[in-house]
Order: structure tokens, then sequence, then C-alpha cells
């Protein structure tokens, strides 16, 4: 049973993507393969939470292998809560791109990358030692750089090129890390590596924390790592982005959260310190660089960069109510983000436009969309009560029981910046009214019900947890323990050695 709680996440869409990619030329077919897949992955990553919720956490070696010299898949809360969140927004953006992805991209391959990209993802989440994860990230960094160009749009390559390059960037940062950690221990196992790093020098390991935090932080959007984000992330078809801004980064913010918990601890003042400045100067950049846009997909890329911020702070600030706080706003974050994007196509379909300068009028036509818009909007910039709210007022809460005033105030700021954002999007897209000639009248089309299906699920979603935040509070609070007590995590992994 464990074992296949554990493969399943991975085995799933590694199998969907092999299904759709045989029938890519029978579209009708491959669309049916990938919703269906997508529907699997949910009803196994809430197997996974529950199994997770009820036991502790699981793992397997792989081939018998015993760890830490095999291939180790592990789940805590944390792993199996990010895997239940992909799979709803996996199946979010399946359902989307039913109505929104052209056949031409479908014929080259679009079903079965998308559902690699899902492999990946997964697969970084449940790894159990760094060279592993490391294999994954190189899974997901493929299959996205080609959805990222799949249509040979001229700004979809000019963007895939920062993207690339800082990816280069943090694998090598990545790959290095992983050989000195190597050469100081002997392994590479995450468990293991808990239980030896505190026997070497602390200097030493506080330098190689140093590639990690390159590594992950490119791979997260934090500053000074970020601009490969706002670069490429406009580029691709909404359910490309949808997906990218939903998924992509929150991996590299995992990773940090996992090793900068369970191994890099033995400078937390220093490591953490710095991780805080970082949180700060990341929130600003992004909600900034929002505030100076006029497209709608470049406003939202900007405010994944900032709302990474609110993650890091909660790392940094490392009590049980800070990474509580990290937890909720990672899954809330990934679930109205999501959502931003898929809206943004929405409103680009029926306004021909994704420039707010040659929108408008919308609430008139479509006060339905307004609406839908409203919930994610709303709830990202922290509004009561909706998701947004409890993820900020947790962190605010931490920061001030933590004396960290600056942060705070910092966050106060970023988050009434954020519905200057938000605000400016609803006024030009929607209230302000429709321009006498639209800048490409023929590419207004409407948007059929498998566009707005998801959309409305997610924001229905956003909604229940802002009224009912117990239990996404009652998981985040587990998995923030594990974070910090991680004997739990240990044993299920080396099975009690010592």
């Amino acid at each position: 049973m464990t074992a296949w709680m554990l493969v399943l996440p991975i085995v799933l869409p590694l199998v969907t993507a092999l299904f759709t990619a045989v029938l890519r030329h029978r579209p009708p077919y491959a669309r049916v393969m990938a919703v269906a897949g997508t529907g699997m992955l949910l009803a196994a990553g809430i197997g996974l939470v529950v199994r997770v919720w009820h036991v502790g956490p699981i793992a397997i070696q792989v081939g018998s292998w015993e760890a830490p010299f095999g291939i180790t898949l592990v789940a805590d809360l944390l792993a199996a809560v990010m895997v239940l969140v992909t799979a709803v927004t996996g199946l979010a953006v399946s359902v989307y791109a039913l109505g929104s992805i052209d056949a031409a991209r479908e014929r080259f391959g679009y079903h079965p990358l998308f559902h690699v990209l899902l492999t990946g993802v997964c697969g970084a989440f449940l790894a159990g030692d760094l060279f592993n994860l490391y294999v994954w990230f190189e899974v997901m960094l493929i299959a996205s750089f080609a959805l990222l160009v799949l249509g040979n749009d001229r700004d979809q390559v000019r963007g895939a090129v920062p993207y690339v390059v800082m990816s280069i960037v943090s694998s090598a940062s990545f790959l290095a890390g992983i050989g000195l950690l190597y050469g100081l221990t002997g392994t590479l196992n995450l468990a293991d590596l808990a239980i030896k790093l505190p026997t070497v020098s602390a200097g030493l390991v506080t330098a190689v924390a140093m590639l990690f935090l390159v590594a992950f932080g490119i791979k997260a959007a934090a500053f000074p790592l970020f601009f490969w984000l706002p670069a490429s992330y406009h580029t691709p078809p909404v359910a490309v982005a949808a997906v990218f801004a939903g998924l992509l980064t929150k991996v590299g913010v995992y990773a940090l959260l996992r090793t900068f918990s369970l191994l890099f601890v033995q400078d937390v003042p220093f490591t953490h310190g710095l991780l805080l400045v970082m949180a700060a100067l990341t929130m600003l950049s992004g909600v900034l660089g929002a505030a100076a846009q006029q497209d709608i997909r470049r406003i939202l890329s900007f405010h994944i960069v900032s709302q990474i911020g609110y993650m890091l702070m909660g790392l940094a600030l490392f009590t049980p109510l800070a990474l509580m706080g990290a937890v909720f706003y990672v899954v809330h974050h990934i679930i109205v983000k999501a959502n931003l994007f898929l809206i943004g196509g929405v409103v680009a379909r029926l306004g021909g436009s994704f420039d707010l300068d040659d929108l408008g009028g919308l609430y008139r036509r479509y006060p339905w969309l307004a609406v839908l818009f409203l919930v994610p909007a709303l709830s990202l910039a922290g509004l009561p009560p909706l998701s947004g709210f409890w993820a900020k007022l947790i962190l605010i809460r931490a920061g001030l029981d933590a004396q960290a005033y600056v942060i705070v105030g910092v966050a106060l700021v970023v988050g009434l910046l954020t519905l200057y954002s938000m605000t400016k999007i609803w006024v030009g897209a929607f209230w302000k009214a429709q321009p006498t000639v639209p800048a490409d009248a023929t590419a207004s089309r409407p948007a059929g019900v498998t566009m707005l299906l998801p959309i409305a699920m997610l924001a229905a979603l956003t909604v229940a947890i802002g009224l009912y935040a117990e239990p996404l509070v009652l998981v985040a609070t587990r998995a923030a323990d594990g974070l910090l007590e991680p004997a739990a995590y240990l044993d299920a992994v080396l099975g009690g050695a010592p």
C-alpha cells in the first residue's frame, strides 16, 4: 500500500504522457486521456494526504536498496499536500486547455509535455535524496522549456532565452553543491545528511548552503535572481503560463523549505537572516515591477515574484507559526495565481488583447467574469474573507511575535500595492468604457464552458479556504511541526537507524 501511494503520483502522469503521445494524431482521445490522467492524479494525491495524516511520514526504498544507498521516495505532510495541490492545478489547467490550446500545439505534443512536467514536479516533491531531486528538476526543466517554445512564436523563443540561461546557472550551482556535500559527508540522502551535517564544520556547511540558496533562489524567482520570470512567463499560451505560475516557482520554494529546515540550520542567524533580507527585497521588487506594467500577463508575472517574498519570510523567521504561514501561503498562492492567469486568458479572448489600454467595458458585457476575477484578485491582495487574508495575517502575526517589524512593514505595504495592481486591472479591463476601436477586434472570441469551469472551481476553492480555513491551518501546522522536528521523517527514511 505504501509503495503504491508514493509511486502513483509519479507513474500516473508519466503513463498519461505516454498514452497522449501515442494519441497525439487523434486529438479527441488525447484530450480525454489528458483530463482523465489529471483526475486520477487528484485521487492519488487525496489518498496520499489521508495516509500521511493518519500514519505520519511514509517512505520506500526503490529496488530494495537500504537507505541511504538507494533511491528513496518519501512523503511527509508537506510533500503530500504539495502533490495534492499540484493535482488540483493540473486538473484545472488540463480542462481549460481543451478550449484554449490550438490543434497545431496538440499535434506537436502539448499534452505529453504537460504531463511530463507534472511528473517532474511530483517527483521533486517526493524525492528523498538530493541527486534525485536534481534529476526531477531537470525533467521539469526539459518539459517546461519545450512547452515554453511550443508553437515557435518569436516572443516565445525570445522569452525562452533568459529562462534557459538562468536554469543552466541554477543547475550548475545545484550540482556544485551536491558534489561538495557528498565530499563532506559521503551521502546525498536528505535524512542521512540531516544526521551527518552537524558533525561537519559549520562554516563549510554555510558556504555550501549559499550554493543551494543560489540554485533554489533562481528556481523560486527570489531577489536578485528573478528577472528571468517576467521576461518569460508572459510569452506562452495561457494554459502553459498558468501551470508555470502556479507550480514551477513553488518547487523552488519547497526545496528551500526542505533544505533550510532539515539541513542548513548550523548558522541560522546568518542563513535565515539573509533569507529575510531576500524576502523583503523580493516583495518590493516584484510589486513595484507589477505597478509599472500595462499587460495583464506581465502584471501577474511580477506578482509571482512579490508573493514569493511572503513564503521566504515564513522560512526566514523560522518559528512554528511562521513556517505554518509559509505552507498555508504556498497552497493559497498556487490556487490563486494559476486562476488569475486563466482569467487573464479569458479576458484576452473576450476583449481581444492583454493590454489594459486596449480593453474596457467587460463588466457591463460579462458581469460574471468580473466576479470571477475579483475572487482571486482580492485574495492575492489579502482582503477578508478570502484565503489570502489568512495567509498574510498568519505571517504578519509571526513577524510581530518575532519582533521583525521591518519585514512586517514591508509585507503590509506590498499588500497595499498589490491591491493597487489588481484595481488597475479591474479598472482597465472591466470598469472603464470599451475603446471605440479595439486594437484587434478580430481577435475577440467567445470563451467556452471548458475554460470557465476550472476558473469557477478554483475561485470556489479560494472562497472555501477563506470561509473555512481551519482544516488547512491544521494541515499547515502539522507540516510546519514536521519541518522543525524531523524525527518522524528521519525514522521513516532510515528505519530507526542511528
